[in-house]
């Protein structure tokens, strides 16, 4: 039984659908460093990235009787890894997601596969030159594996579960052939892909 507080467990009552999971998220400012929070401590500082956020969504998902998961999805150097919580709901797939950006975001549970689910987020993930970078994705990640660092209440850094689902397999999306005859983001999805929530400095 993990040991929420009170106020946690009310605040987790509310949320008591992935969309609402989602909207709690979008209130949370942009967390810029590598903090690694846990779940407590998330909602006691009121800001988020994305692992951190998924993490979060995950705790809570658990708390309504879903297995706590996060994925791995993977851009090509120079680009980042982004880090959602994925959910089952009627036989179908969909993903909680924390990100700063305007489209790589919550997903409808209307995928069949992971993979599908993976795939609705391809023609967003693109470098500010236009080059799609996505390349692969992790198996998904059941948080019950930490049990033993108490993550969803933790004062300590989760560090680990970062560094620990960058290890785990992750499966390629995209060919070497496929990848040469991409195509680059126009200037108009470029700008959009620009937008952002909280600005850069606040």
């Amino acid at each position: 039984m993990v040991a929420y507080s009170p106020q946690e467990i009310k605040l987790f009552k509310k949320l008591n659908s992935p969309a609402k999971i989602q909207d709690y998220l979008n209130t949370l400012k942009h967390n810029k460093k590598d903090t690694w929070r846990s779940p407590r401590n998330v909602i006691k500082h009121k800001e988020a990235y994305c692992i951190e956020g998924a993490i979060l969504a995950a705790a809570i998902l658990e708390f309504h009787g879903h297995k706590p998961l996060i994925m791995d999805i993977r851009g090509a150097h120079p680009d980042v890894d982004h880090v959602i919580a994925p959910f089952k709901l009627n036989g179908y797939w969909g993903a909680i997601s924390k990100t700063n950006y305007a489209v790589l975001r919550y997903r409808e549970p209307i995928y069949k596969t992971l993979r599908e689910l993976v795939m609705s987020y391809f023609h967003e993930y693109f470098l500010d030159n236009g080059i799609k970078t996505l390349r692969d994705y992790s198996v998904p990640l059941n948080l019950r594996k930490f049990k033993k660092y108490n993550w969803q209440t933790s004062e300590q850094s989760l560090e680990d579960i970062a560094e620990y689902i960058d290890t785990i397999k992750h499966i390629p999306i995209i060919n070497k052939k496929q990848i040469k005859n991409l195509r680059k983001a126009d200037s108009l999805e470029i700008a959009v892909g620009k937008l952002r929530e909280w600005p850069k400095k606040r």
